[in-house]
């Protein structure tokens, strides 16, 4: 698989995910205005338990789960109308990712009534033609988190952010379903070098099958 760029005849669907705070938001729209794309965002603070989640996890976990599991669905289900004006779909959220933090937030109890949500749901839901995984330290994420100010991460425990962190790692380690292309956001910055913008582009659209970490073109200028 090749991505296309805008004037291809085959839609192409593209997903950006990685742990909070790392940069997904950005990288989406800066990719979608580049690519003339119709762009899908994550509505996290559509979650009326999120807040109340962050403060008391073991009381709201299983509400907070289960509405993002539905939310989500309903929001892939919607994308599927076909859009006459794009080529190219690109999404700030892997479906996959709600069952990362179900088996990090869950018991067994409420995992497993989850898990039987999600056998329902995950067959119907498109896959994409390339994910792009965005990866940071701990620490990079818990100062984005901070200089973002979002009022309902406030009460984030750095602990349940290092272990986001981990389980996205482990998951992408393991990840086969389709083209993954892995990027460390530690030493790049698309919205303000615009050579690290365009070098991604181009090895965007030169993705194939398989696993690829990408390289960016400014490390070795520095």
């Amino acid at each position: 698989m090749t991505m296309r760029p805008p004037g291809s005849r085959d839609t192409k669907y593209l997903v950006i995910d990685g742990p909070i705070g790392v940069g997904k938001t950005s990288l989406t729209a800066l990719l979608a205005e580049e690519l003339g794309a119709r762009l899908i965002h994550e509505r996290a603070e559509d979650n009326p338990f999120l807040s109340d989640f962050y403060r008391d996890p073991d009381r709201y976990r299983f509400q907070t789960q289960t509405f993002f599991l539905l939310n989500r669905f309903a929001q892939q289900k919607e994308m599927e109308q076909p859009d006459l004006f794009t080529r190219i779909t690109i999404s700030d959220y892997l479906f996959a990712k709600d069952r990362i933090f179900a088996h990090l937030t869950l018991n067994d109890h409420e995992l497993a009534l989850y898990e039987q949500f999600y056998q329902m749901l995950e067959p119907r839901i498109v896959k994409p033609d390339l994910v792009i995984f965005l990866q940071a330290s701990t620490d990079t994420l818990l100062k984005r988190i901070k200089q973002r100010g979002r009022p309902f991460e406030k009460e984030m425990n750095p602990d349940y952010i290092a272990d986001v962190n981990e389980a996205y790692n482990q998951f992408f380690f393991h990840y086969s379903e389709t083209p993954l292309l892995v990027i460390n956001t530690s030493e790049i910055d698309f919205v303000h070098r615009r050579e690290d913008l365009d070098d991604l582009l181009r090895q965007i659209l030169s993705m194939k099958q398989g696993t690829q970490y990408y390289v960016p073109v400014s490390r070795g200028k520095k």
